[in-house]
Formats: C-alpha cells, sequence, structure tokens
C-alpha cells in the first residue's frame, strides 16, 4: 500500500531525517530537572493506520476504534470512569462526572449526584443533561453500538430530576451495583442541553423529551458527527466540560486538543496541548519515532532489539498490557459462508489450525498473549475458567482434518475441500460448496501482517482457503459489521481488527456487548440462547459463578475465532514526561495528569 506523504505538521527536515535514521541530526529526549513544569506539547503517536473519525459521546457501529473513545472522554467526561492501571480496577473518581452512586436497600433504584462541573459556555452541567443523554439513548439505540437488548436505556424505566445536581434512576430489576455502575453506568456521557436541536439553524428546545424530537436530534447530531472536515469550526463540538477542547481536527485523523481554560473539575490539564499523529505503518511511526518527532509513540515487535537505543536517545520502554481479548469474528450472515460458519465442527476444525504459541512466541517476539475464550486470559483470572485456561482446541491440523473429513468434506482438484456430502456437511450447506475464505484484516501493522500469514499457511494444510485482504483500520472497523444476508455490505465473512487487542472490556469483563443476541458490537450476528441466558446471570449474579461458566461455554463454543491478544502497544515515553498512566482498560488516555520536566 502507498504511503501517505509525512504531516506537514512535523515538517519536511524532520521526515528527511527519520527516513534516513541520521542519528546526529535527531531531535534530543529525556533529561530534565525532575521539577514538574507547567505547560508544553505532547506528540502521541496513533496506532498503525489508526485515524480518529468519531466526537459524538454515542457511537454509532463502524466508529467505535479505541482511539476514538481516548480522545472524546478529554472533552465529554463520563458520569462514571474505571482505571486499571494500579493493577486492580477501581472508580476514578477525579475523571468522573458524578460522585459515587447510592443504591436502594432493594437494588432498583439509584440516585446520583452530579460534580461542579460546567460547560465552556459558563452554563453549569445539570441534571437536564443527562435527561438528554437517556432521552436520546432510548431513540437511538438501534444505531448506538454499545446497545444491548434489556440493558441501558431499556434498564432504567424511570428518570426523576430531584434538583439540578441530583436525580435518581429507576431499575426494571435489582443488578449487581458493582457491575451496574461499572459497566452500564459507566456508559452514560453528559450532553449540553444545548445540543438540542434538529437542525444546524434550528432552536434548541425540548425536542428530546418526545420519541420523534429524540429520533431528530439524535439523527442530527450523527449526521454532523460524520463530518469530519468540520470537527474543529462545527459550534456544537465546542461546548465541552472535560479538561481539554478540540482545537484541530483533519480528514486525516491529525487530532489536536488544548487545555480548557473554563474546566471546574478536579482534574485540570497540567500541559497546554496534545497532538495526536496518525502513521500508516507500524515501520513509518518507527522512523519518525528515532528521529526525536514523538514524544509518547510505540516500538514494533521487530523493532524490540532497538529498545537500547532508544533509551539511551531519552526514552523508556513500558509495554502496555490490556483488559482484553483478541479474535476474528465469522459473519453467521454471510450469503455464501454463514451456514458453513453455523456449523460448530467447521469452528473446531478452523480453531485446531491456530498455532497461537508460535504466533505469540515468533511473530510477537513474546509480547502477546494466548487467548482461548471471552474473558481476559492473562490479567484478573479471577474470572477464568479451567476450561478456557486449558484450551479446548489447542493446535492440531489432524483433528482439524478428521473433523471435516467426517462430515463430507473431501479436496476438490485445486486441493481446497468441498462439500461431497450435503446430508453430512450440515443444514443449508450446498453440495460443491467450498472452503474458501476471505479475512478482512487491519494493514499497516508487520504482526498482524505476519498472523495472517501464519494463520493461511496453517489453514491451506488442512484444506482450507484463506484469502487475505487488508484494509485501513477504519474501514475494517465500517464493513465488519452486523448485516443481513441480503444486504450489499453483507459480503465479508471474517474480519480482525485486533493489532492493539480487538476488545477492551470495561470493569467487569462481561459479554452483553458482544456475544448477547442482537447486541451493538456483536458484528457476525451469533446468537445462542444459553450464552444469552449465562450473560444475563452474570449482570445479576453477585459472584463469579456465573462467570466462570460463561467463560467456559464460550471457549467451547467458539463465537468467534479466538487470538492471540497482543499488547496494546510497546510504549516508548519521554523520560522527562511524567504522570503517564498505562490503563489496560485503554478507555482513556489521560492526557490531563501529564507533565514535562523540562
Amino acid at each position: 500500500m502507498a504511503r501517505r506523504p509525512w504531516r506537514a505538521a512535523l515538517g519536511v527536515t524532520l521526515a528527511a531525517l527519520a527516513l534516513s535514521g541520521c542519528a546526529a541530526s535527531r531531535e534530543p529526549h529525556g533529561g530534565g530537572s525532575g521539577t514538574p513544569k507547567t505547560g508544553g506539547t505532547v506528540r502521541f503517536a496513533m496506532p498503525p493506520s489508526a485515524t480518529p473519525n468519531w466526537i459524538m459521546p454515542f457511537s454509532i457501529p463502524g466508529y467505535s476504534g479505541s482511539y476514538n473513545g481516548m480522545i472524546r472522554s478529554t472533552m465529554y467526561v463520563p458520569l462514571y470512569s474505571y482505571d486499571a492501571s494500579s493493577g486492580s480496577v477501581n472508580l476514578d473518581d477525579a475523571a468522573s462526572a458524578a460522585n459515587v452512586p447510592r443504591y436502594s436497600p432493594d437494588g432498583k433504584t439509584v440516585t446520583i449526584t452530579l460534580k461542579p462541573l460546567t460547560w465552556s459556555t459558563g452554563e453549569p452541567m445539570t441534571s437536564r443533561d443527562v435527561e438528554f443523554w437517556l432521552n436520546l439513548a432510548r431513540a437511538g439505540k438501534d444505531n448506538w453500538g454499545k446497545y444491548s437488548k434489556g440493558l441501558i436505556p431499556d434498564s432504567i424505566t424511570g428518570f426523576h430530576a430531584v434538583d439540578d445536581h441530583t436525580f435518581t434512576f429507576t431499575l426494571d430489576k435489582a443488578y449487581n451495583p458493582d457491575w451496574f455502575t461499572a459497566n452500564q453506568l459507566s456508559l452514560i456521557v453528559p450532553m449540553p442541553h444545548s445540543w438540542d436541536r434538529t437542525s444546524a439553524a434550528g432552536p434548541v428546545g425540548d425536542h428530546d423529551r418526545t420519541p420523534d424530537g429524540a429520533k431528530q436530534v439524535f439523527d442530527f447530531l450523527v449526521s454532523q458527527a460524520k463530518q469530519l472536515g468540520t470537527y474543529a469550526t462545527n459550534p456544537l463540538w465546542k461546548v465541552v466540560n472535560g479538561p481539554f477542547a478540540l482545537a484541530g481536527f483533519t480528514t486525516s485523523g491529525e487530532v489536536t486538543l488544548r487545555k480548557n481554560p473554563k474546566y471546574t473539575g478536579p482534574d485540570p490539564a497540567k500541559i497546554d496541548t496534545v497532538r495526536f499523529l496518525t502513521f500508516t505503518s507500524s515501520s513509518a511511526e518507527y522512523n519518525v519515532l528515532r528521529a526525536g518527532g514523538v514524544d509518547y509513540g510505540y516500538l514494533p515487535t521487530s523493532n524490540l532489539g532497538q529498545r537500547s537505543k532508544l533509551e539511551e536517545q531519552g526514552y523508556r520502554v513500558e509495554p502496555w498490557n490490556g483488559w482484553s481479548i483478541t479474535y476474528s469474528p465469522y459473519n453467521f450472515n454471510n450469503p455464501k459462508l454463514g451456514k458453513v460458519f453455523s456449523q460448530l465442527y467447521v469452528r473446531q476444525a478452523i480453531q485446531h489450525a491456530v498455532d497461537q504459541d508460535a504466533i505469540t512466541s515468533v511473530i510477537w517476539r513474546g509480547a502477546a498473549r494466548v487467548g482461548y475464550g471471552p474473558v481476559p486470559q492473562d490479567n484478573d483470572t479471577k474470572y477464568l475458567s479451567p476450561k478456557q485456561k486449558t484450551n479446548p482446541y489447542p493446535f492440531d491440523l489432524n483433528k482439524s482434518k478428521q473433523l471435516l473429513a467426517d462430515h463430507g468434506w473431501k479436496p476438490g482438484s485445486d486441493g481446497v475441500l468441498l462439500c461431497a456430502e450435503a446430508k453430512l456437511c450440515g443444514e443449508g450447506i450446498a453440495e460443491g460448496t467450498r472452503l474458501s475464505l476471505t479475512m478482512l484484516t487491519e494493514s499497516g501493522s508487520d504482526e498482524t501482517d505476519g498472523t495472517m500469514q501464519e494463520l493461511r499457511s496453517e489453514l491451506s494444510k488442512a484444506g482450507i482457503e484463506m484469502k487475505i485482504n487488508a484494509q485501513p483500520l477504519n474501514t475494517v472497523l465500517a464493513n465488519g459489521t452486523t448485516c443481513k444476508p441480503t444486504d450489499p455490505s453483507c459480503s465479508w465473512q471474517l474480519s480482525y481488527f485486533g493489532t492493539q487487542g480487538s476488545w477492551y472490556f470495561s470493569a467487569n469483563p462481561s459479554g452483553e456487548e458482544l456475544f448477547a443476541t442482537g447486541a451493538g458490537t456483536n458484528f457476525g450476528g451469533y446468537t445462542d440462547p444459553k450464552a444469552d441466558k449465562l450473560i444475563s446471570a452474570t449482570n445479576l449474579a453477585s459472584d463469579n459463578g456465573a462467570m466462570l461458566e460463561y467463560s467456559a461455554y464460550l471457549a467451547e463454543q467458539l463465537p468467534v475465532l479466538w487470538l492471540p491478544n497482543p499488547p496494546y502497544q510497546v510504549s516508548a515515553i519521554d523520560t522527562a514526561l511524567h504522570g503517564v498512566s498505562q490503563d489496560p482498560m485503554a478507555g482513556q488516555l489521560l492526557p490531563q495528569r501529564w507533565f514535562w520536566t523540562r
């Protein structure tokens, strides 16, 4: 793929230095007095081929990149924010818009008091701003990527404003309070009531208080959020309550944040500016990193051997491990192969062809970890079942071949398996169907390229052909969403968006957003009544029994192709930059806490 020119902001001279690797002219890093300094700019490198493309607090399918959320949370403060950088998952009070919630004895009423935050217009954040969010969530839930049927906003049956800063939610049932706060209330992002309009020129009103009006407002805001080129000038997005405000946004994804001088919360920014830089590949980013053009970047694993050189240059190198899982969704609605993927034995055969040990040790050079199921494998193991931990489907090509042969698949003239006996292949699979599939995968990463080549090689030995369609990450996310078999958009068969991990969990690694029937990020359309029942149980239970059963069942049922889980990145951070917290949940960057010592 042709690389885009270096961004003008980095300068032609810097680009030339990066490409030539001229050590004598590298920009210096490190040093510092050790004394915190106020102000300054930090240049942060985005993941390869990742370009921010969403600003609205409701993320719609196809616009769910974690980098969007990281940037957005600096401008629009979520009701509750969590952090796991200490080794355990805890509420981050300073980064939250409300005080700790109070649940009634029966668990069906939640009382919440907002902090004294102020919008950049000078207006205070109030209970009305939360009601506004809730009304839009109800109206636009079918187009909200975080929606899971029966949960928020469905689970909130009543809203009552006690006063301008205190309100109550009435719930449809008693949930596990810890789970509900961490995984549901944390989805709420108070939005300025000044957005309550149905057109750019229309008046601000109470449109959201009727279902039709709320839907019009939701659709209007979505239409505005799709106009990336106007982000920096659109008056909507200038109204913020977080420690930063948007100062620049290019259609190529480069973002500039500046300290919000009107922020009134407990977590003000120490630095003046954060610049998010985009790169077409990890090698392109590394060239600029070595030239000194990045303050907070990353090393491709292929360059881990250069760690000492970066340290000599003034960087510290730290892995950013994730509270995450990595996988490739099957498109169960694909008109050609959806019925094939619906057969558990086919998914078992494909899973047995994944050599996770080789991928982690050779391609990722030990930086990635194996992953066999729906909960994180290598962090807090209290949610991890013995079945998932010990891998129900270890690498075994003989088992792959036998499973397919036993179900009527035989090699064609080109060696690719085809269905020779339809009655054995499974319901809906026609005789002559070929086991030839296409993987839609993100481009720009040497590790991802290597993983896909390794997977293609092993699958071919089992008689399964895998073609690779590499695209920029935003394209993969946009084109690999839930669809109906008759939709033109349903042509994708498998997709991979896991170079930095596919999914980063909230505090509780439950699966209501991923694998519940109809969930917004259940991209492949997986559905299983038992899985739905187990997911529901994890949301209600006060112990981990239901989660362990869920972990075991989904590890065995293979709703997706489980793959090794890489770190979010191996970071290279200027040693003079402090206050950096590499949150394993990767949901927030918290640049307001960064500060320079030089």
